[in-house]
């Protein structure tokens, strides 16, 4: 179904998540042909006029400037063969975005309790299957992630809290998110991030954006390595270029 918002845009609904990243591809493809200004790219000239595509869980938003028009972008939106422009083959966005997280979350045991795993699976769950960013929303920097372990589904909390802390790691539903300022919100939180999610000061506020890959690292893991290392080479021997054999020119180095 499509809806007319006012003058500047049309909103399509559709039957899932799945359904709304097909015709978001689709779209932004017929955009790409029809500012290619080719006699063949004629069918999508209306696509040319859009100025914004925005995804959510079911719709699809088209934005365009007033005065355009709505009847031919919508008869084109209609007729658009998504199948024909969007390749299940194709290679997914291979950006990746690395997050730290310290897994500290206040729900941590709430999830692992609803999800029937400990902690320790919950956040190996977490950091062990890549998460896709879909679509921003809510606020600057907020982005729902999908595809990460289907065994973290959970509900969110029967109470919202006031105000979730900026950098909180959560979890609802299908999805997971990091909130990138001080909010209300009702997500299950299992850990936070030093990560500024949303910077003004950046060339590109949003540390994320829709189709990157979001790999989840446990920084205290990482952090309990990093402090290992450095207790295993101040051992006897280190810094003086031999290792315990009395070897010259090596060291012994825990690992690497």
């Amino acid at each position: 179904m499509i809806h007319r918002l006012a003058d500047t845009g049309l909103l399509v609904e559709l039957d899932d998540l799945a359904a709304v990243l097909r015709l978001d591809a689709a779209v932004r493809a017929a955009q790409d042909e029809g500012r290619g200004g080719f006699p063949e790219s004629a069918e999508f000239a209306a696509f040319s006029e859009v100025i914004d595509v925005l995804p959510a869980a079911r719709t699809l938003m088209l934005t365009v400037p007033a005065g355009s028009d709505l009847g031919r972008l919508e008869h084109a939106l209609t007729s658009l063969d998504v199948d024909a422009l969007v390749d299940d083959d194709d290679e997914a966005d291979d950006r990746v975005v690395e997050i730290p997280v310290i897994y500290d979350g206040p729900d941590l045991e709430e999830v692992a309790s609803l999800t029937g795993l400990s902690a320790a699976e919950v956040v190996e769950a977490h950091t062990q299957t890549p998460w896709r960013s879909a679509f921003g929303g809510f606020a600057p920097g907020f982005f729902y992630l999908v595809e990460g372990d289907p065994r973290l589904e959970v509900p969110r909390r029967s109470e919202p809290r006031t105000a979730v802390p900026d950098g909180a790691v959560a979890l609802a539903g299908t999805f997971s998110a990091v909130y990138p300022r001080t909010s209300p919100g009702g997500w299950q939180l299992i850990g936070h991030t030093e990560e500024a999610m949303w910077d003004s000061d950046r060339t590109d506020p949003a540390l994320l954006s829709p189709g990157v890959l979001v790999r989840f690292v446990d920084a205290g893991v990482r952090r309990e390595f990093a402090r290992g290392r450095r207790h295993r080479t101040a051992g006897p021997g280190a810094g003086h270029g031999a290792s315990g054999s009395g070897a010259p020119g090596r060291r012994t180095l825990g690992c690497r």
